[in-house]
C-alpha cells in the first residue's frame, strides 16, 4: 500500500464522511454533502486516496440510468478497498492525536447551520 496521504482539515472530513458507512459505496455529490465541502475539493482529494490504496472507485451501471426521469450522467461510486477503512481509522486518529486540526472538526449535519 501506498504511503499515508497528508491528512489536512478537508481529507479529514472526507475521511469522516466514508467512514460513516465504510462498506457503502459513495459518489461524490453525496460525499460533498456528507463532508459538507464543495465537489471541487471532494474529487482531487478522493483521486489522492485511490492512489494511496484506500479507495477503489468504479463507474455505475448504464441499466441503473436509464431508470432514472429525468436521465442523468452516470456517477462514479468510491468505497473503502479491503484495508483501506482500517488505514483511515489510523491516519485520522494519528491526525487527531496531533491535535492541530481536529478541534475544527465539527458533524457535517452542523456545516449548514
Amino acid at each position: 500500500m501506498a504511503k499515508t496521504p497528508r491528512m489536512t482539515l478537508q481529507t479529514q472530513l472526507v475521511v469522516r464522511a466514508l467512514l460513516e458507512s465504510p462498506a457503502k459505496a459513495r459518489y461524490g455529490l453525496e460525499l460533498s454533502q456528507a463532508a459538507g465541502l464543495p465537489t471541487g475539493t471532494i474529487h482531487p482529494i478522493l483521486a489522492r486516496l485511490e492512489n494511496t490504496g484506500w479507495l477503489e472507485s468504479f463507474w455505475e451501471d448504464q441499466s441503473e440510468i436509464e431508470k432514472t426521469d429525468p436521465p442523468r450522467p452516470r456517477r462514479r461510486y468510491y468505497r473503502f478497498a479491503p484495508s483501506g477503512a482500517e488505514s483511515a481509522r489510523v491516519a485520522l486518529a494519528a491526525a487527531y492525536q496531533g491535535g492541530a486540526t481536529s478541534a475544527r472538526l465539527r458533524p457535517a449535519d452542523s456545516l449548514g447551520s
